[in-house]
Formats: structure tokens, C-alpha cells, sequence
């Protein structure tokens, strides 16, 4: 990775994306030894090899143990009694083939670590941390120490007295546009309302494109001080010109220079704790002192606290004592000191993830210099996931006997070792977040006993791009269903694992298959999906069938996790409205100011005239009602479509558009060209000239309007011929002919082609707001369209153009580098840029942009499963109070975390009683093998569970029942069929019906019920 042409793009695709193309070079350079290869060294490792640095050496002197195989998941039976880091060294390796990886079996010493400019020391004593930490300071090697112990974590950070960091958070530089400039002390920018600035005070901008105050377009960076979402003042512009209109504003990232001590100096300075759950600030002011008594425990009795022992746990305790004496914490906890040391010896999956990940992503900005190191000590807990009844248990139901699950026994015992094992549990979701949790579930054996089973669904297919995070895949597992291999997979971890994995997407169509009988037999839910809408359609069937549901996900460097507990929490709930991000219609249409608006604009074009008109075509080719139900939609739509339909099946010669050949495919891209880039332009300039005013004398062209210019074609221009070449190519693809890279042969093509000459139109209407394109939408068409309308339909309702070839619609895929899709996507949106002066985007912007592409990186992944984990410890041991769970939101870069309790479902009032989400009637249809119950029957049913009278019947828009006195006395199932006039599919085992109560008939918001139709 010695040049930047070199990164792997189609392997670091989605990572790219979070760390951009000069820390991903940087990163390219490194060298990194990871000390310790149990099950947190092994996480660590495994997200660093991903990450792409260019070196790794794990060592480890020790041998393999029954009790590493609870979260070493490179470790097998096998590998008993052999050492840990030999053992792992080439399942790393085939991780990622740009990295070299190699293992090291000796003791740590000065002559390895200053080969490295990372050192990562795990499951350490405190002598070597301060030693080799005083070495690595001294010679700027960057130090990271990193441990757990069963429920608790501890990461530690030293990257040299000066360490500079080039960007903070990773996010977009912000840009925004300028609706005004104050000639004042200080100036006062405005900015259009379009988009907050989203700066900060201190922040520093530069500006472009004024006009009137020009002089501020040749300032250096200037510091801002924010004074409202959409405005920000700057220095003295009472001296500057008078502001005319127009401008950017761009905010330009300053580099930050951190200053870190030693693990020596840095252990007696607590206001160097980085808080992440502030519930619990005592208890990790405690477990800083609590670590340090462990290794003080650990030198002297060489060995760690005994399971559960008290007299272990009082001595513990009495050495925090003595360092707080020195310390002098206000409040010293105690209980977590004995929990601590009650739990020591565990050896967790979950929290090794978590600690992992954090710890894998300090390495990747120690290397990249990108993203704010931890300054310097982060401890974490889930001493929640505790029994929430307090009663002391005997030490040999923890007892290790030789078992894979030693290291979690240590913590929670056996008992509840064999409950995780008689789990059954559904994973929808075989991706990133999917890959990750499989991988925990393997190691803490959840479903992995003879009454247990894992139910995993995913629809997709393994791609190259997948496995730079989604870490069961390898190379040769490209093309192979994701939930089959990854199944797969976790059965290596552990072959005592019992997975069934399905194809199959979630939602109402399969639901044949994931039905009552399905969902009544699972004890929960984990969802590692990438859409909200696949979110709140599980949490339904969860909330409907009342099971528990585990859900995360990622962006980036961030991450959040949601625990669902039946009667206790809030439900995902419904999906949130995205339309104050969505992109006016006038905006993409003729408006454009952000490289975002063209790059919508460019995928809409490709939509339309590959994807959209073939389709119609061919619906109309084989649908004889096609033509009524576009005429159904308005005239104005109805034109657009069938006028699309009509050119498309007749040739060129007739008027149409239809090539015969390759050089016809041509021909219509360079006309399209002129269309889109100089035609379009020129009516719009026609329309509103670049010295128009609006009805109150102001510039038309201000603000977010920025004035076009049409582009002449010029057949040397890259970015010209790249738009015909992808153009021609995609168009003749649609209709099944065969197209050319080759520039020349497209510029002889070219050489013969006539461009017909075009006048605007005044008579052409151009909207400026999203408004007067709805109400365009509604009018009907004047008589000239009418008649225009009439024709195309007798045209089209001629015989021979039923027997036309179907076409070939194309599905946009950003992935492809080969079949034109971005190539057109690119070259068309920075040609709109053009016109309109915005800042061209490279192919990869473009990509992440226009394929909606979902930045993602392996250590929040893997941080986010293992936060999920924790929760279904929880979750299987039955918790009751809502304090013992966790909802979850972080960012790795800045190191944020926010881990707070739960949300309570919301209540709501049904005739004075009280209701939650997760409040319904349930009413067996067919009560001990009698025939089923009629309507009458249903809401005398209903009267006796809640003395309430049903005064209406609703299933989804069908009015069941509303007076229908002669429906009373009928089976409920039949009077679903009679008025929906279909039947209750096969596998649809339960019926949701709306009631309204006559003692309360406005409530908007009632119990379900669900009706057993069994």
C-alpha cells in the first residue's frame, strides 16, 4: 500500500468511507504488536487485521486452556495444550491479504517492541505495563493497554507527548450557502434556510463565490462564533465591500496536537477517566483503584480472587481501602469491588467484543493520526448482568470442570449455562452486526443444547466488499448465501452449535413461513438488519407475539443498540418520517446547489431511461389494461408515460427512439447530452435570465439559487465522451445490442452525427416550488395535450406493436465497475455540477452518494454485538427491572458513549384503564376443540376480560362490524372472508382485529385483539 492508487477499493469499500483515502495510506505504513492471544488479544486483533495495517505480530507465550475457548473463537478442542498464538496466527492471516501477519512465542522485551509503532498489551501485569509503557513513551511508540475480567473492562491509551491528530470526528467539512453578509463589527453571516451550518464555535471557514465582499474570498481561514442554527459571526467586516449576493461558506478542519502521560504518571490522575455511562461514575472511579488491587492480589497470591469467594473478595477489598487512603474518592463502591473479584476469572465473549473493538480502533487512529484518541483511561462494567436477586451462591456451581464454557460458567454458572443452551432464538440478518453476534452466540453456546436452535435469515449473497467486516466470510465464499456460510461458520467456532439457516427476506410474504406456531416457539429475537423499514416490521411481529428483541446497527465510527422487553420497554416502534431530508422536487429539477442534489438527479436520469420506460414497455407489451391504468393516474402523468412507451417501440427513422444499432445508440446519447447539459439550460435562462428579480426586486438568482450555464459539447472532453460512452452503452443494453469502451471508435461515430437546432420556448412554464409542480400535476391537460393524449392512445392501440421484443429494464448496481452503472451516474452528475458551478465529486463520493452506501467498519461492529450480548445475558436470566438493561449510542471517534436505561412503553386510556403497546386480549377461537366462536361470542369474551362493550370491529380497513346485527351470530373467520371477499391465507394462525368500545368510542388508541385461528 505504498501509493494511494494501491488501496484495495473493492475490498475497504465500505471502510473507505469512514476513513478516507489518506488515513487509510497512512495506516498503510504501520507496524503493530498485539501481547496476548486469549479471547480479547484475538478480538483485537482480528479488527486490526481487517482495518488494513500493513504488519501485525501477535504473541502470546501461553498455552491453550479449556477456559479460552469461551471467547477465543480461532481456538478449538484441538488446539489444546498447543500455544495460543501459533494456533491463531493463520486464521488471522487469511482475514486480510494485504496484511502480514505472524506470531511471536517469546517474552515481550525492549528489542521486539521498538520494531513496532503500536504496542497492545492484554491479560498483562501492572510491572510490565508500567516498564514497557515507560519505554514506548520514551521512544514515541504508541502504547495501548487492554483487559477484562469477567463483567468488567479497562482500556488505556498513551500516544507521546505531542500526537497529532488531522481530523477530530471523521464528519463532512460543513458547507453551506450565504443568504447575507452584515458590514459590521463583528459581521454576521446568514446562511439559507435550506440547512443548519451545523459549525461550532472556534470552528474556522474559509468563503468562495461572494459577490460585493469579494476581499473575503481571499482570506485565510477565518474563526467563527455561532450565533443561531443558520447564521454565525465572523471578524471586522465594517471596512470589507458591500455584500451583493452569492457565496459559500466551507468549514476547513484544524489538525489538534494532544499531550499524553505515561501509565505510570497517568494511574494517580483520575480526572483522566473518560465517563460512559453516568449511572455509574463512583463504580469506575472504584474499578480504576479495584484494577490495581488486582494486580497487587494477583503478585502476591499468584493467582486470580477465587470463584465466589468471600474471603478472596475481603481481601480484595481491603487493598482498594489502602489506595484510596491516597486516592481519596469522595464514594467508594464497594460491592463492585467484590463483584470484581467474585467474577475475576471469567473470561467473557460480549465484553472482550465491546473492549475489543474500542481498544482495535485506537490502534487504527494511532496509526491514521484520524479521529480523537481516548485521553487515557476508560473502564467499563455490566455488573447488571448479575442476578438481580442478591444471595450468595456456592462456589462449585461455578466450578470449572473442563468445558468450553469454563470462562462464562466462572461468572453466571452452570445452571444458567444449560438455560443459554436450551435457547431458541431467530437472527434475521447474516451481515456485519449478523457475522459478529453469530460468532458470541457460538462462544457463549446460546441454542447450542439439545433443546436449543438458532433460526438465521438473510437473503443476500456474499460479496467481495463484505468481507473486509463481515468476518465468517472468506474468498472463497463469494457468491454463497451469507446465512449459509455464516452457519457454517459458527459451527466451527463450536460444533456443538444447532443452526438452521434460511434465504428468505422478512416481511408480510414470508410469513408462511416465520407464522404463529414460528414465533410462539422462539424465547427471542435478535434483528441485525440495515434498513429502518426491516426494523419496524420485526419489532411488530415481536410486539404481536410478545418476544423480546435485540437490536443494533452501525454508521461508521457509530452505533447504537436497543433492548425490547415485553411489558417493560418501549417497542422500536414505527418508522420515523425521512422527509425533512428529502430533496425538494424543484431542487433537482432546476435548483441544484450541493453536489448531493446532482448526484439524486443523475440517478433519477438513470432510473427513467433504464430502468422505468423498459418496464413500462414491457407492461404493456403483455398487459392488455396497462393503458386504463396509466390514463388512472392524470393526464399529465399519463402523457409522460405513454408518450415514453410510444418512442420507445418505434425507430428513429419513424420519430422514435428505438436504435436498430450500435451508431443509433450513440446518436441518441450525444442528443441526450445536448438535452440534458445545454437544451435545458438555455429554456431555464430563457425563463428566468441571470439578471431576473423577484416581485420584490431582489435577485432571482440568490441564496440556494445558483445561475446555470449550458455547456458546449466538446469530444475531447474525459468527462463529455464518458457520458456519451456510458450513455450508448446502457441504451443499447436495453435493447439488446452490443456496445464499446473504445473512445476512438465513439468519436468517429460521432464525427457523423447531426444535433437538431433548438430555440427556447416562452411559452414553456418552469416551477420554482414543489408547490406549483402539484398543483401542475393536478390540473388537466389544456386541449393541444388532450389531443396529443387521443393520438398516442390510437397509436399504441395498434396490433403490431404487441408483437415488438420486449426490453431489458436495468437494476442500478454501484458494486459493478464493469457494466456502465457508475460510469454514467458520474460523468452525468458532475456535467449538472458544471452547469451550475458545484464542485465536481470523484467516482468514489459519487458511489457512496448516489448508492446510498452505509459507512461501516469492523470495530463498531463488533463493539455494537458485543453490547447486544450483554443485553440477552439479561434477557435469559429473566430480568424484572428496568434498570438492569442498557440502551446504547456511541461513536468510536470522539470516544461518546451514552448508556442509559431503557424507555417504559408509553400508557393510554381506554375508559379510565390503563394500557400499554403490549396490552392486547387474547381470545382462542376454538376453546377446547369446540367449534369456533361467533361474533357474539367474541365480544361477550371481551366483556368478561375487561367489562367493556365492543361497539365496532376492525380488521386492517374491512369494518367488521358496525350494526351489522345480522353478522352477530356468524363464525368470526367467515365474517373475515365475507367482507374482505378473500380467504385467511393457510399459515395465518392469528387475526389482529381493532375494536371500539361504546364507553369509549374516541380513544384513538386501543388493546388489540388477537384472535387465535387456530
Amino acid at each position: 500500500m505504498s501509493e494511494i492508487s494501491e488501496i484495495d477499493e473493492g475490498f475497504y469499500s465500505r471502510q473507505l468511507y469512514v476513513l478516507g483515502h489518506e488515513a487509510m495510506h497512512r495506516m498503510g505504513s504501520a507496524k503493530v504488536l498485539i501481547a496476548g492471544m486469549k479471547g480479547l488479544g484475538v478480538e483485537i486483533a482480528k479488527n486490526v487485521v481487517l482495518s488494513g495495517v500493513k504488519h501485525v505480530t501477535v504473541q502470546d507465550e501461553g498455552m491453550t486452556t479449556w477456559s479460552d475457548l469461551s471467547s477465543q473463537f480461532f481456538l478449538k478442542e484441538s488446539h489444546l495444550g498447543q500455544n495460543r498464538a501459533t494456533c491463531s496466527v493463520q486464521q488471522l492471516a487469511v482475514l486480510n491479504p494485504h496484511v502480514v501477519v505472524a506470531d511471536y512465542t517469546g517474552p515481550l522485551d525492549e528489542n521486539l517492541l521498538l520494531q513496532y509503532q503500536v504496542v497492545v498489551l492484554t491479560d498483562s501485569s501492572l510491572e510490565d505495563q508500567k516498564r514497557f509503557g515507560e519505554l514506548c513513551h520514551s521512544h514515541g511508540i504508541k502504547f495501548i493497554v487492554a483487559d477484562t475480567k469477567g463483567l468488567c473492562g479497562q482500556l488505556f491509551c498513551d500516544f507521546g507527548e505531542k500526537f497529532e491528530v488531522l481530523d477530530r470526528d471523521g464528519e463532512m467539512p460543513a458547507s453551506v450557502m450565504i443568504q447575507s453578509i452584515s458590514k459590521d463589527n463583528p459581521g454576521v453571516v446568514i446562511c439559507t434556510d435550506d440547512q443548519k451550518h451545523g459549525l461550532s464555535d472556534g470552528d474556522k471557514v474559509i468563503f468562495s463565490e461572494v459577490q460585493g465582499m469579494t476581499e473575503l474570498n481571499n482570506m485565510g481561514p477565518v474563526e467563527i462564533k455561532v450565533r443561531g442554527q443558520y447564521s454565525f459571526s465572523i471578524g471586522d467586516t465594517s471596512a470589507l465591500s458591500e455584500y451583493e449576493r452569492g457565496g459559500v461558506v466551507n468549514e476547513v478542519k484544524q489538525p489538534v496536537l494532544l499531550k499524553f502521560k505515561p501509565l505510570s504518571e497517568a494511574l494517580q490522575d483520575h480526572d483522566l477517566l473518560v465517563m460512559n455511562d453516568f449511572g455509574k461514575i463512583s463504580r469506575h472511579k472504584t474499578l480504576h483503584l479495584a484494577f490495581q488491587a488486582l494486580h497487587s492480589f494477583v503478585k502476591k497470591e499468584k493467582r486470580l480472587p477465587g470463584l465466589w469467594s468471600q474471603s478472596d473478595a475481603d481481601y480484595l477489598l481491603n487493598i482498594v481501602r489502602e489506595l484510596n487512603e491516597v486516592a481519596q474518592l469522595e464514594e467508594l463502591d464497594e460491592v463492585t469491588v467484590q463483584s470484581l473479584s467474585f467474577t475475576a476469572q471469567g473470561d467473557l465473549a460480549p465484553i472482550n467484543a465491546f473492549i475489543g473493538g474500542l481498544a482495535a480502533q485506537e490502534v487504527i487512529k494511532a496509526c491514521s493520526r484520524k479521529f480523537t484518541p481516548l485521553q487515557q483511561w476508560l473502564y467499563f462494567d455490566a455488573l447488571e448482568c448479575l442476578p438481580e436477586e442478591k444471595h450468595q451462591p456456592t462456589e462449585c456451581s461455578f466450578a470449572m470442570n473442563g468445558t468450553r464454557y469454563d470462562g462464562q460458567i466462572a461468572v453466571f454458572g452452570s445452571a444458567f449455562q444449560e438455560k443459554l443452551q436450551r435457547q431458541k432464538y431467530f437472527l434475521v440478518g447474516a451481515g456485519a452486526i449478523g457475522c459478529e453476534l453469530l460468532k458470541n452466540f457460538a462462544l457463549m453456546g446460546l441454542g447450542a443444547g439439545d433443546d436449543g436452535h438458532i433460526t438465521i435469515t438473510d437473503m443476500d449473497l456474499i460479496e467481495r466488499s463484505n468481507l473486509n467486516r463481515q468476518f465468517l466470510f472468506r474468498t472463497r465464499d463469494i457468491g454463497e448465501p451469507k446465512s449459509k456460510v455464516a452457519a457454517r461458520a459458527a459451527c466451527d467456532i463450536n460444533p456443538q452449535m444447532r443452526i438452521t439457516a434460511h434465504q428468505n427476506r422478512l416481511d408480510a410474504d414470508s410469513e408462511g413461513v416465520y407464522d404463529y406456531c414460528f414465533f410462539m416457539g422462539l424465547d427471542g429475537v435478535a434483528a441485525a438488519l440495515d434498513n429502518v423499514e426491516a426494523r419496524v416490521y420485526l419489532d411488530g411481529r415481536c410486539v404481536q407475539h410478545q418476544k423480546p428483541m435485540l437490536e443494533g446497527g452501525t454508521l461508521g465510527t457509530k452505533g447504537h443498540t436497543l433492548v425490547v422487553v415485553p411489558h417493560l420497554t418501549e417497542s422500536y416502534g414505527p418508522a420515523k418520517s425521512s422527509s425533512s431530508n428529502a430533496i425538494p422536487l424543484c431542487t433537482l429539477k432546476n435548483f441544484p446547489h450541493r453536489i448531493e442534489h446532482t448526484l439524486q438527479w443523475a440517478r433519477d436520469q438513470f432510473e427513467g431511461l433504464f430502468k422505468q420506460t423498459p418496464e413500462n414497455v414491457n407492461f404493456f407489451l403483455r398487459d392488455a389494461a396497462f393503458i386504463k391504468r396509466t390514463l388512472d393516474l392524470g393526464d399529465t402523468e399519463a402523457l409522460e408515460i405513454l408518450g415514453g412507451v410510444w418512442s420507445s417501440l418505434h425507430d428513429m427513422e419513424a420519430g422514435g427512439q428505438r436504435p436498430k444499432s450500435w451508431e443509433d445508440c450513440v446518436r441518441w446519447a450525444h442528443c441526450k447530452w445536448e438535452s440534458l447539459f445545454n437544451n435545458d439550460i438555455r429554456q431555464l435562462l430563457h425563463c428566468f435570465p441571470p439578471d431576473e428579480k423577484t416581485t420584490h426586486g431582489l435577485p432571482f438568482w440568490s441564496g440556494s439559487k445558483r445561475c446555470p450555464h449550458p455547456l458546449t459539447f466538446d469530444p475531447s472532453n474525459t468527462t463529455h465522451i464518458e457520458y456519451v460512452m456510458a450513455g450508448a452503452n446502457l441504451y443499447g443494453q436495453i435493447y439488446g445490442i452490443k456496445g464499446t469502451r473504445d473512445f476512438t471508435s465513439i468519436r468517429g461515430i460521432l464525427e457523423n452525427v447531426h444535433v437538431p437546432a433548438f430555440t427556447p420556448k416562452s411559452s414553456v412554464k418552469i416551477h420554482v416550488t414543489d408547490k406549483e409542480m402539484e398543483e401542475e400535476k393536478k390540473r388537466e391537460c389544456d386541449d393541444a395535450e388532450k389531443v396529443r393524449l387521443e393520438e398516442l392512445k390510437g397509436k399504441l392501440a395498434s396490433p403490431s406493436l404487441k408483437s415488438s421484443a420486449q426490453m431489458y429494464p436495468i437494476d442500478f448496481e454501484k458494486d459493478d465497475d464493469s457494466n456502465f452503472h457508475m460510469d454514467y451516474i458520474v460523468a452525468a452528475s458532475n456535467l449538472r455540477a458544471e452547469n451550475y458551478d458545484i464542485p465536481a465529486a470523484d467516482r468514489h463520493k459519487s458511489k457512496r452518494i448516489a448508492g446510498r452506501i452505509i459507512p461501516a467498519i469492523a470495530t463498531t461492529t463488533a463493539a455494537v454485538a458485543g453490547l447486544m450480548c450483554l443485553e440477552l445475558y439479561k434477557l435469559v436470566q429473566g430480568h424484572q427491572k428496568i434498570g438492569s438493561y442498557r440502551t446504547a449510542y456511541i461513536n468510536l471517534a470522539v470516544q461518546y458513549f451514552v448508556m442509559s436505561q431503557p424507555s417504559r412503553p408509553q400508557q393510554f386510556e381506554v375508559a379510565g384503564k390503563k394500557f400499554s403497546l403490549w396490552d392486547d386480549f387474547l381470545v382462542e377461537g376454538r376453546r377446547s376443540g369446540q367449534q369456533e366462536m361467533t361474533l357474539e361470542d367474541l365480544f361477550q369474551c371481551i366483556r368478561e376480560k375487561c367489562n367493556m362493550n365492543v361497539c365496532s370491529l376492525f380488521y386492517g380497513n374491512s369494518v367488521l362490524f358496525s350494526g351489522h346485527k345480522e353478522r352477530l351470530k356468524k363464525r368470526v373467520s367467515d365474517v373475515v372472508k365475507e367482507v374482505t371477499k378473500e380467504d385467511i391465507p393457510p399459515h395465518k394462525k392469528m387475526l389482529e382485529l381493532i375494536p371500539s368500545f361504546s364507553e369509549d368510542e374516541d380513544c384513538e388508541s386501543v388493546p388489540t385483539i388477537r384472535y387465535l385461528y387456530l
